[in-house]
C-alpha cells in the first residue's frame, strides 16, 4: 500500500464516514492538533525513566488517537445504513476523565501548594510538557469552535480540558523529580 493517494493534492481531505472537506475544515483544524498534541506528548515520554509515567503516557496517547478518530467522524455518520458503529473502537468515556483525576490527585499529593503561576522551564522535559499543555489548550479552543458549529461528544472537551490540567501538574511532578526550581512568576 503507497503512502501517498494523490486524493489531496487540490486541498481536500475525506473524513470518516467518505465526506469531502476542505484540509483548512474545523474538524480537519481540531483532530490536526490533536495529532501534534500526540506527538509532543511522545516527545515528553522519550525524556523519562519512570516506567508507570511511559504507562500513563501511553495510555493517554492511545485515547488521543481514540479522540482524533472520534472528530474525524461527524456524528451523522456514527452509524452505518445496518446501525452497527462505524468507529469500531471504545469512545472516550467518562472513565478516561476520571484516570487523568485520579493520577492528578496522586501527583498533587507530592508538590507544594500553588501560591503563584510558573513561568514554564527549567529543565527540558518540563518544558516539553508545557508546550504539550499549550497544545491541548489549543486542540480545546478548536474544539470548542468546532461544538458551537456541529455536534460532538462531550466526553471530547471534558478530555482534552483535563488533559491540559494533567500536563500542568505533571509539569510540576517532573519539576520536582529532576531537581529543578519553579521560578514564580510575580507580576
Amino acid at each position: 500500500m503507497k503512502i501517498y493517494t494523490k486524493t489531496g493534492d487540490q486541498g481536500k481531505t475525506s473524513l470518516f464516514g467518505g465526506t469531502r472537506v476542505k484540509k483548512s475544515n474545523l474538524r480537519i483544524d481540531a483532530y490536526g492538533t490533536v495529532d501534534e498534541l500526540n506527538s509532543h506528548i511522545g516527545l515528553v515520554r522519550d525524556q523519562i525513566k519512570d516506567k508507570e509515567l511511559i504507562s500513563d503516557l501511553i495510555r493517554i496517547q492511545s485515547k488521543l488517537f481514540t479522540l482524533g478518530a472520534m472528530l474525524a467522524t461527524p456524528l451523522d455518520k456514527e452509524k452505518l445504513k445496518n446501525g452497527s458503529d462505524r468507529l469500531k473502537i471504545e469512545k472516550i468515556q467518562a472513565g478516561e476523565i476520571q484516570f487523568l483525576e485520579d493520577k492528578m490527585d496522586l501527583m498533587d499529593q507530592t508538590l507544594d501548594p500553588m501560591t503563584h503561576f510558573i513561568l514554564p522551564g527549567g529543565h527540558s522535559v518540563v518544558s516539553f510538557c508545557h508546550i504539550a499543555r499549550c497544545v491541548c489548550r489549543r486542540a480545546e479552543r478548536i474544539t470548542v469552535e468546532l461544538a458551537d458549529n456541529e455536534t460532538i461528544d462531550v466526553h471530547i472537551l471534558i478530555y482534552l480540558n483535563r488533559l491540559s490540567d494533567y500536563l500542568f501538574v505533571l509539569a510540576r511532578k517532573l519539576t520536582k523529580d529532576n531537581k529543578v526550581e519553579e521560578i514564580p512568576w510575580k507580576g
